[in-house]
């Protein structure tokens, strides 16, 4: 078995978009990077990448940021899985959640996309809906506004307090993903 993961978090390329909850999985990504002391480079499959191990002798770890818009997110998940030669069991997409409450993280491997085409066009490419998933909670826009709008808005005042809290969770739980398990992972992520 591969002691090698792609990690790939989710966003929009450019400055307008790197505060937007949208992007809360390059802001994981970035986390994650620093925590290897990795700096990121442009890979030839569309994507800004960073390598490194998770501790002495802990897994190797590629963490993606695609340089395309979060719908085409597929294309460049499914170039650097085939680079590195990973299964998807050995992929993990880190993504916004409109369906989980903000400063809550969630885990899962498989299922629907709920809507999001980010991971909608990484199952596409991929073949397969079978790779993990780490869900950073952005929460439902007020009363009946629209989901896209809000999704591609930066986080409030009040929220960019506590984003920094939320991004390291995200990140410790990958890490806890990838080292104990899904199960694990998800014990320790979510509440009751």
């Amino acid at each position: 078995m591969s002691d090698t993961w792609l990690v790939v978090g989710l966003g929009n390329p450019g400055p307008g978009y790197s505060r937007n909850r949208h992007n809360i999985g390059f802001m994981v990504a970035e986390e994650l990077a620093s925590r290897m002391n990795a700096t990121f480079k442009t890979h030839k499959a569309r994507a800004l990448i960073a390598s490194g191990r998770m501790g002495v002798g802990g897994p190797k770890i590629i963490v993606a940021k695609p340089t395309l818009f979060m719908n085409l997110s597929g294309g460049p998940t499914a170039s650097l899985a085939k680079f590195y030669n990973l299964a998807p069991d050995h992929v993990v997409a880190i993504h916004d959640e409109i369906d989980i409450p903000f400063d809550t993280v969630k885990l899962k491997v498989g299922g629907g996309e709920g809507g999001h085409n980010g991971l909608r066009d990484i199952s596409r490419a991929l073949g397969t809906k079978d790779y993990y998933r780490v869900r950073a909670g952005v929460g439902r826009p007020p009363g009946r506004a629209d989901a896209a709008s809000h999704v591609l808005r930066d986080f409030s005042s009040t929220e960019a307090k506590t984003l920094p809290f939320l991004i390291d969770a995200a990140a410790d739980a990958t890490e806890v993903l990838i080292v104990e398990g899904l199960l694990s992972a998800q014990e320790k992520f979510h509440q009751a």
